[in-house]
C-alpha cells in the first residue's frame, strides 16, 4: 500500500519537474588567487618544483631547488640594481660650468664627487652624440640624413603593420626606389654617369629580358628553358643598375658629401640594410642553384658559397679594400665604402643560401608534384608553393642570420671605416673627457642600440612565426 502510493507520488512529481537543458555556458568562477598576478606566476614558474616533501629525498631536493633560485634571483637583482645605479641613480647627467671631464672627477682626483663614485658621464655622450650617429657628416647637412631615417622608417613600419593598405605598393618603393632616393640625398650626386654604360646595361638588360619572354611562351629549346628563366632575372638587375646610375650621377644642387665622411650609426644601418636587402634574394637564387639539376647552376653555386663559406669576413674585407684596387685598370677606383658593401653582401649572401637551402630539403616530394600537377612552371611553382613553405620553416634561421650580419658591420673597422663601435671608440682618444667612466658609458651607449634594433628583429620573427603557424 505504502509503496504504491510512493509510487505514485513519484510519478506525479515526475510529471510536474520539467527537464532543463543550460542553452548557455555557465559564467567562469575566478580564478584561484594563488595562480593569478605575480603570486601564480612564481608559483608556476619558480617555485612549483619546491613544494614537493612527499619524502625526505624529494625534500632535500626541493629545499636545494629553493637555495639555488634564491641565489640566482639574488645575483640578478644586484646585476640589475648594479646597471641601474651606473646608468641612472648615480650618473653625472649635466655639465652646466662645461667643465668636461672635470665634472666626472672625485674628491680624489680634484673633482665634487665623492669618493669611489662610479657612475656614467653622460655630458660626455651629449658632447659626442653628433659623431657616434653621424661621424664627421657636416652638421648643416644632417637634415638629409634625418629626412631618409623618417622616409625609410616610415615605409619600413608601413610594411610590417598589416592593417595597413597598399603595403605591396609601399613595399615595391621601399625596395626599388628608396635606395635610388637614399644613395641620392646621403651622396648628393652630381657625380655623372657614362652615356655609354648605361646603355649597354639597358640594351643587355633588354635582351635577357626578351630571351626569358621567348623562353616562358615556348619559342625557345627546353633545354634553354631554365636559362631563359635566370636570364629574366639577370636582365630586370641590368636595368636596375643602368636606373641607379642615372639616378645617382643626376645633379640634384646637395653638396657632394664623400663618404669618408660617413660613420658611426649612420654607416651601421647602410651596411646592414645593404647586407640584408641584397643577400636575400641572392641566397634565394644561391639555394635554388644548389638544388637544380642544371650542371652549370650547380656547380656555380655550389664554389660559390662554399668559397664564401671558406673565408672569414675579415679577409674578405680586406680584400675587397686593399687588393681589389690593385687588379683594376690604371685611374678606376671604387668608392672603399661600396667595396665594403659587395664584400658583406657576397659573403652573407652564401650563409643565406645555405639557410633557405635547409628550409627547401624540408619540403614534402609530394609539394612539387602538385605543383607539377596543377601545370606550373618551375618558377610559378617555387615562388607560389615551395618557397613560402621553406622561408616559413626557416624564419627563425633567416633572422639569426640577418641579426648576425648587423652585429659583424663592427668588422668594417678594420679597413678604415668608422662604424657605431668605431666612432665611439675614436670619441675615447679625446683627452678633454679622459675620465675612468668614459669608456664603460661609451660602450653602455654602443650595446643599448645593438640591443634595441637586434630584440626588435627578434620580437617581430616570433611575431611572425606564431601568424605563420598552421599547427603542422
Amino acid at each position: 500500500m505504502i509503496s504504491s502510493e510512493m509510487k505514485k507520488a513519484e510519478s506525479n512529481l515526475a510529471k510536474n519537474v520539467k527537464a532543463f537543458v543550460r542553452k548557455n555556458d555557465a559564467p567562469l568562477l575566478p580564478a584561484p588567487p594563488s595562480e593569478v598576478g605575480l603570486k601564480g606566476w612564481l608559483y608556476q614558474n619558480v617555485f612549483q618544483s619546491m613544494s614537493d616533501f612527499s619524502s625526505l629525498s624529494v625534500s632535500i631536493k626541493s629545499i636545494l631547488v629553493a637555495i639555488f633560485t634564491v641565489f640566482v634571483f639574488y645575483s640578478f637583482a644586484s646585476q640589475i640594481y648594479g646597471f641601474l645605479d651606473f646608468a641612472i641613480i648615480s650618473a653625472v647627467w649635466v655639465d652646466p660650468d662645461e667643465l668636461k671631464r672635470q665634472v666626472c672627477w672625485t674628491v680624489d682626483q680634484g673633482g665634487d664627487l665623492p669618493s669611489g663614485w662610479h657612475g656614467a658621464c653622460w655630458p660626455y655622450i651629449t658632447a659626442k652624440v653628433k659623431f657616434i650617429m653621424y661621424g664627421a657628416y657636416p652638421v648643416a647637412e644632417l637634415w638629409r640624413v634625418n629626412l631618409t631615417y623618417f622616409l625609410g622608417g616610415t615605409m619600413l613600419a608601413w610594411v610590417l603593420i598589416e592593417p595597413l593598405p597598399f603595403r605591396k605598393i609601399v613595399a615595391f618603393v621601399l625596395l626599388v626606389f628608396f635606395p635610388m632616393f637614399a644613395t641620392l640625398m646621403l651622396t648628393g650626386g652630381g657625380g655623372g654617369f657614362s652615356t655609354s654604360s648605361v646603355g649597354l646595361y639597358t640594351l643587355l638588360g633588354l635582351l635577357l629580358i626578351t630571351i626569358n619572354r621567348l623562353g616562358v611562351k615556348g619559342r625557345l629549346p627546353s633545354v634553354f628553358a631554365d636559362l631563359a628563366a635566370i636570364s629574366g632575372i639577370a636582365g630586370w638587375a641590368l636595368i636596375f643598375i643602368a636606373a641607379f646610375s642615372v639616378i645617382i650621377g643626376f645633379n640634384s644642387g646637395l653638396t657632394n658629401i664623400d663618404t669618408r665622411d660617413w660613420g658611426g650609426l649612420l654607416i651601421t644601418l647602410v651596411v646592414a640594410v645593404t647586407a640584408i636587402v641584397a643577400s636575400l634574394p641572392l641566397g634565394i637564387l644561391l639555394a635554388l642553384g644548389r638544388r637544380s639539376e642544371m650542371p652549370i647552376a650547380r656547380s656555380f653555386s655550389i664554389i660559390f658559397i662554399e668559397f664564401w663559406r671558406g673565408v672569414p669576413l675579415i679577409t674578405v674585407l680586406f680584400m675587397a679594400s686593399v687588393m681589389i684596387p690593385l687588379f683594376m685598370p690604371e685611374g678606376v677606383n671604387f668608392d672603399s665604402l661600396l667595396r665594403a658593401l659587395i664584400g658583406v653582401t657576397l659573403w652573407q649572401s652564401a650563409y643565406m643560401a645555405e639557410v633557405i637551402r635547409g628550409g627547401l630539403q624540408a619540403i614534402d616530394k609530394g609539394q612539387y608534384e602538385a605543383a607539377d600537377a596543377m601545370g606550373l612552371t618551375y618558377w610559378q611553382s617555387m615562388r607560389l608553393v615551395i618557397l613560402p613553405q621553406a622561408l616559413k620553416h626557416v624564419l627563425p634561421g633567416i633572422v639569426n642570420t640577418v641579426i648576425s650580419v648587423f652585429k659583424d658591420t663592427s668588422l668594417v673597422s678594420i679597413v678604415g671605416i668608422f662604424d657605431l663601435l668605431g666612432a665611439t671608440q675614436s670619441t675615447l682618444a679625446d683627452a678633454a673627457w679622459s675620465t675612468p667612466v668614459q669608456s664603460p658609458t661609451g660602450y653602455l651607449v654602443v650595446a643599448s642600440i645593438f640591443f634595441v634594433f637586434c630584440f626588435g628583429m627578434s620580437r617581430y620573427s616570433i611575431y611572425l612565426e606564431r601568424k605563420l603557424d598552421r599547427g603542422h
